[in-house]
């Protein structure tokens, strides 16, 4: 099968950091199936893991958790699926990913895709799905009927935040407060249902005072979260929730000390990376996120298609992503 992968550790602009190349094609066993994976989207974990992950002996990395596909083999234990289901998902870390023709994967793990969305458009949003409900739901345990409360989400116009924006105003009645620092993506999350945008370049509180905006019960934090930490304690309310889901070097919590903030990392793969007793729930998830856009609920958030899956445009989509300036999802598609 046709694979995009890599040996080394090098930056994006070298042409060995993504090559082609030729892979056997897995077989699905247990509760494992077999996808024939039609479209792909890349995630800040994708450079991440190419620029930094040590590759283990000598076989070829390849990475990816994103992606829609048909079923074309089902392992002696699956009972979720059947060849011939169309599905998407975001995989496991501690397997090899989506960038390939065929990919294996745990049925626990993967959902029904939307029928209304086409494969590239479905292939924006299981990761930053999978993300953005686990952290409102399961993390911060946000009450879908509280209509008091109001939540802040920092860094909102990438793909988690593009969703996240989406879940919060369809499923919450909360007072949603995001951060942009461009017209074209505060318009943005002003059509995803954010009551309000501010600047992020600025300092927090002074923007919060400036539109006289109330203290948040719950803040997210998607980028950057070791330049807003300070400001973050300042603005969010006594007993609140701080969530985050980025990579800090260092995070110092001792300035929620005062108000009982409790932190909260999110981080997706981890019912998938321990095998953990509700790792379903990704599956229950991803179905519940399906049936939301295909009853108009929910849209897609693929911001940019970068044409068929290889190497060459895999390069260029890690290279857009490593700016910081995406607007929602790139995708890729077909071979």
């Amino acid at each position: 099968m046709k694979a995009i992968g890599y040996k080394e550790n090098l930056p994006i602009e070298n042409v060995n950091s993504l090559q082609d190349i030729k892979l056997e094609t897995p077989k699905a066993t247990g509760k494992d199936i077999l996808v024939e994976i039609k479209a792909i989207s890349v995630n800040p974990a994708d450079y991440k893991v190419r620029g930094g992950m040590p590759v283990e002996g000598d076989d070829w990395k390849v990475i990816g958790w994103d992606a829609t596909g048909v079923v074309k083999e089902v392992g002696e234990d699956v009972t979720l699926f059947k060849v011939g289901d169309e599905v998407w998902y975001a995989g496991d870390f501690t397997r090899q990913g989506s960038y390939a023709q065929f990919q294996v994967v745990d049925e626990r793990i993967v959902g029904k895709k939307p029928a209304s969305l086409s494969y590239a458009e479905a292939a924006a949003l299981p990761l930053t799905s999978l993300t953005a409900w686990e952290m409102l739901f399961d993390r911060l345990e946000v009450a879908k009927n509280d209509a008091s409360k109001s939540i802040l989400v920092i860094g909102a116009a990438g793909g988690v935040g593009s969703i996240l924006v989406q879940l919060a105003k369809k499923l919450t009645q909360l007072n949603i407060i995001a951060t942009a620092s461009r017209e074209e993506t505060t318009a943005w999350l002003k059509e995803l249902g954010a009551d309000s945008v501010i600047n992020h370049r600025n300092k927090l509180s002074e923007e919060f005072e400036k539109y006289d905006l109330p203290a948040p019960e719950y803040v997210v934090s998607l980028n950057a979260t070791e330049q807003h930490v300070e400001e973050i304690a300042k603005l969010i309310k006594p007993q609140g929730k701080f969530g985050f889901i980025d990579d800090p070097k260092s995070l110092n919590v001792m300035p929620f000390k005062g108000k009982a903030v409790s932190t909260h990392i999110e981080l997706m793969f981890t019912r998938s990376m321990f095998q953990t007793e509700d790792m379903i729930e990704q599956h229950n998830i991803l179905n519940e996120v399906s049936e939301l856009i295909d009853n108009g609920t929910i849209r897609t958030t693929l911001g940019e298609h970068f044409g068929t899956i290889n190497a060459e445009n895999l390069r260029k989509a890690h290279a857009f992503l490593e700016t910081g300036k995406a607007k929602g999802k790139i995708v890729l598609e077909g071979f």
